[in-house]
């Protein structure tokens, strides 16, 4: 049997939104299709101290930040952070304007202190908005931005009421980097992420497909929000779960019940990986 890679997104995909805990028939899905053979990785944008609890678990390893830094096991594939100028550009602008910022490095979060303030007052409606509240609230990993010590930071997270307040940054910086915007449709506020164009998740799966020499057909990515645009687009096969972006589910080619239903599960048996 040709061994195949798979990709799985977290919050929304793997688990709960905000939670380390996938549900038992998702990993019963994971265990037996690794031992199949099939390779099994993260591909998130938590930074790999965020993932850390999940990868615990037992995968080969992940596409983490966004696809700023990938790793197979013990063996660093890809790394890029933000420069320094580029990366303290973006701070000034955004917090000239008001918008609420939480930056990554390799190992920790850090984050403006009024943020949880902020997220308190928005609305239901999107994974990453319901990640980040209950981050916030377990303290997984998010410092006070005060804290910050100078480590080298990969993506800025930024959330905002209105468009018009990320307009100086874009200005600046959207030669370089892609300004990813959530649905907002559900809740009153922007949120989404500055990542440098050096890099995505879907340029991640490359990377690891041809570390293992696995041809793209033989790749499946499962994802839930537009944060997963590029490894939808770039996998052999790709799956949306119920619960994802209406415009994730235009695009992918099947979509699956929510992780809670034992959509991962499913999709697995269908697709013939288990």
């Amino acid at each position: 049997m040709k061994r195949k890679l798979i990709f799985l997104d977290i919050d929304g995909t793997l688990t709960p939104a905000g939670s380390n805990v996938p549900p038992e028939s998702a990993m019963k899905a994971i265990r037996m299709a690794q031992a199949k053979g099939h390779l099994v990785f993260l591909c998130t944008g938590r930074n790999p101290g965020m993932l850390a609890p999940v990868l615990a678990l037992g995968f080969e390893g992940a596409v983490a930040g966004a696809g700023g830094y990938v790793f197979a096991g013990d063996e660093v594939l890809f790394d890029c952070p933000m420069p320094k100028e580029e990366f303290e550009t973006g701070m000034r602008l955004l917090k000239e304007q008001g918008v609420f910022r939480t930056i990554e490095a390799r190992d920790t979060t850090w984050g403006d202190e009024d943020l949880g303030d902020f997220l308190a007052q928005a609305g239901e409606g999107n994974s990453e908005l319901v990640r980040w509240r209950k981050a916030l609230a377990e303290q997984l990993n998010i410092r006070p931005m005060s804290e910050y010590d100078g480590s080298p930071i990969y993506k800025i997270v930024f959330m905002c009421k209105e468009a018009r307040q990320l307009e100086p940054a874009r200005q600046a910086l959207e030669e370089k980097y892609n300004f990813v915007v959530q649905d907002v449709a559900a809740h009153h506020c922007l949120n989404g992420e500055l990542i440098n164009r050096k890099f995505d998740k879907g340029r991640g799966v490359k990377i690891v497909a041809d570390h293992f020499g696995i041809p793209m057909e033989d790749t499946y990515g499962f994802g839930d929000s537009m944060n997963d645009l590029e490894m939808i687009e770039t996998v052999g096969y790709s799956v949306c779960m119920d619960n994802g972006s209406p415009k994730l589910k235009e695009i992918s080619d099947l979509v699956c019940p929510a992780v809670e239903a034992d959509g991962l599960y499913w999709a697995f048996e269908k697709l013939g990986l288990l």
